[in-house]
């Protein structure tokens, strides 16, 4: 199944949004100016959750239809 770039990126924002503003997930920003290990692992993790969530609302949809 082929996701919707722009759908993917809607909902990765929001992810990430919430996980830089959660102090337990995000506590400090690196030195490299929000360009560091941990902000591009944070990014990866965003996307990563987004398109799971994407699949799994489409998955209940084609569900629901049958």
């Amino acid at each position: 199944m082929e996701l919707p770039n722009s759908e993917v990126k809607q909902i990765a924002t929001q992810l990430l949004s919430g996980m830089l503003a959660n102090p337990h997930v995000y506590s400090m920003v690196s030195d490299e100016l929000g360009r560091g290990p941990q902000e591009q692992d944070l990014i990866i993790a965003a996307i990563e959750m987004a398109e799971i969530l994407i699949a799994k609302v489409e998955k209940k949809k084609n569900q629901k239809e049958n």
